[in-house]
């Protein structure tokens, strides 16, 4: 095991954990619940873009998407630039709407918009349930990203650094909250790019510039230059599917959605979406043009996943390679941290609150219930990551077009079309997520398209028509959401 290596993480882990519990014993500016979950609507622009670009750039993009990129080659870098935008449409599409609204109505979870647009318990339930399972799912990719990246560095066993990881992400969650999870999401996207730049320049110089480094690529395999890789693996249909998948269909992930509740003005959100754009820009050509160069300096990876943080060792001093380690690190917890504390409000907030309990809870006991909840689902992650894929990046996109395929209209349209009623939200939600189930499970690809177009096409007309066929929203609806 190499101190030099080790100190700088278990200072970082130490960090994180220490500012959950100083962040704790801040004194509370609302109730236990919006500051638990919500963080009392304060960040600024710079927090708010940061919180996005780390909770978006998961393991999936420092872990998975580099390992997808070693695999198939300077294609997959050109495939990964169609990310670039997600904070511009996220912020500019559900931004300034969802704020307003969430402000009317005391909105603290995404559930709680669904609820205040279409006045239904079944659309809740049926969305809380969707957003919990594909959570899970995306949790466990975290889990393992996170548990290989010190299975590589410290030489410790796979389990045992799944422990360290989730043990640090579920204490700062634990104590810290909402507020702990965007404050820590800032640091680790500063991490992140910082972490990313110095890789990418030690790649560099270790290869002896890009041209050399694309020479040695074509040498080991021409199609690693071309842009539709090996084998043509990146087809016109499969690049479609993607935008659809990484881009456009990103507006409809919880996790991402809920920022749109939690910052503190326009002025905040403008000036996010500008610094969100630009860093996510950086950071994705970085993450993956990095992990296809590394095809040249480590020609006989086993587990791509495994690229990055084995990159930072082979070209960075140790105690540089220790400090931004951190970087593909902070990427891990900025995502899980978001999705255990949205997924533990859906719990407690959504359901417990608003329909189990039948006398309303003391502070004390919501406070227990909310940190209660997010420990058993850690755990529960935390057993179901023991036994991992070779790679992740898989896993999580197919959780990504679940919860796209479930949320996507229903968010959407009921923010853009005043004619959108319950009736249309369940059947979109049912559609969707019948539809991505279906033909995931079965491998069936119309025209070779991912599963996530045509459940998003099926539950779009679904939304349209169920809404038509059926009464529409009542006035108080429509003069809520500036409809009337």
């Amino acid at each position: 095991m190499n101190l030099e290596l080790m100190i700088p993480l278990a200072c970082y882990l130490t960090v994180m954990i220490g500012l959950g519990f100083w962040l704790s014993r801040r004194p509370q500016q609302g109730s236990f619940v919006q500051d638990y979950f919500l963080g009392n609507r304060s960040m600024g622009g710079f927090v708010l873009a940061m919180t996005m670009v780390a909770t978006y750039a998961s393991a999936s993009s420092f872990i998975g998407g580099p390992g997808a990129a070693y695999r198939m080659g300077l294609g997959w870098v050109l495939l990964a630039m169609i990310q670039v935008p997600t904070v511009w449409l996220t912020l500019g599409v559900l931004g300034k709407q969802f704020a307003h609204i969430a402000r009317r109505v005391n909105a603290l979870t995404i559930n709680d918009m669904l609820y205040a647009r279409y006045r239904s318990p079944l659309v809740v339930i049926l969305a809380a349930l969707g957003l919990l399972a594909a959570f899970v799912a995306t949790m466990v990719v975290q889990f393992i990203g996170g548990a290989r990246l010190l299975e590589t560095v410290t030489g410790l066993p796979y389990q045992g650094g799944l422990i360290i990881f989730a043990t640090t992400v579920l204490l700062y969650t634990l104590i810290g909250g909402f507020r702990a999870v965007v404050v820590t999401d800032a640091i680790q996207g500063v991490l992140m790019l910082l972490g990313t730049i110095v890789l990418l320049v030690g790649v560099l110089h270790a290869g002896g510039g890009a041209s050399a480094m694309f020479t040695a690529l074509a040498e080991i395999d021409p199609e690693l230059v071309q842009p539709r890789g090996p084998d043509g693996f990146l087809s016109t249909s499969f690049m479609l599917s993607f935008w659809v998948l990484v881009c456009f269909g990103v507006i409809g992930l919880p996790h991402s959605a809920v920022r749109c509740l939690a910052y503190k003005d326009s002025k905040a959100m403008h000036r996010g979406i500008i610094i969100g754009t630009l860093v996510g820009a950086l950071l994705m050509f970085g993450m993956h043009f990095a992990g296809a160069l590394g095809r040249v300096l480590l020609p006989e990876l086993s587990v791509p996943d495994k690229v990055m943080p084995t990159l930072m060792l082979t070209v960075l001093p140790p105690i540089v390679a220790g400090l931004f380690l951190a970087g593909p690190m902070a990427a891990i917890m900025s995502t899980i941290d978001s999705q255990l504390i949205q997924a533990s409000a859906t719990l407690v907030k959504d359901l417990y609150l608003n329909y189990l309990s039948r006398t309303p809870p003391s502070p004390t006991a919501i406070k227990r219930a909310s940190r209660l909840v997010t420990l058993v689902l850690g755990l529960v992650v935390l057993w179901a990551a023991l036994s991992p894929p070779d790679m992740i990046i898989w896993l999580n996109l197919l959780a990504f077009g679940a919860l796209q395929a479930i949320f996507f209209w229903p968010l959407v349209l009921g923010l853009y079309w005043w004619r959108g009623n319950a009736t249309g939200a369940l059947a979109s939600m049912v559609t969707g997520a019948l539809c991505y189930g279906l033909l995931t499970t079965f491998g069936i690809k119309p025209l070779g398209l991912h599963a996530i177009v045509p459940s998003l096409t099926l539950s779009g007309l679904a939304y349209v028509f169920g809404s038509l066929l059926t009464a529409p929203p009542t006035a108080e609806v429509r003069q809520l959401f500036g409809r009337d």
